[in-house]
């Protein structure tokens, strides 16, 4: 997967796959057919949807967890892109918002000085 993207706020989890394949193209302007993967959260906080394009057909894929909650972003309606280690963390049950990460940065080029 090239590009993962979360939809912050809440989604209807009653929608089914051309429901989520709606608000990727229409409300995102996202390519659903793209190498990405699509996630998607409703309001308990307790199960997650995402929707992968295989080259084929689509797949979607659902967890509901038995115990506990995603720390899923609430505020707005956007899609908004994270890296495959923040997928980890919210999958795991952490904020993928880590304040205290050690964020990679670009190397310097030679002669320039911090």
């Amino acid at each position: 997967m090239e590009k993962i993207y979360l939809r912050t706020g809440y989604t209807d989890m009653r929608k089914q796959l051309d429901g989520l394949v709606d608000i990727i193209q229409y409300s995102f302007r996202l390519d659903p057919y793209s190498n990405s993967l699509f996630l998607f959260c409703g309001k308990r906080a307790d199960r997650i949807k995402a929707v992968h394009y295989k080259g084929d057909g689509f797949c979607l894929f659902y967890k509901r967890y038995e115990n506990g909650r995603l720390k899923w972003p609430r505020t707005g309606e956007e899609a908004r892109q994270i890296f495959h280690q923040q997928l980890r963390w919210l999958l795991e049950g952490l904020n993928p918002e880590q304040p205290k990460a050690v964020r990679k940065r670009a190397p310097q080029k030679p002669g320039n000085s911090l």
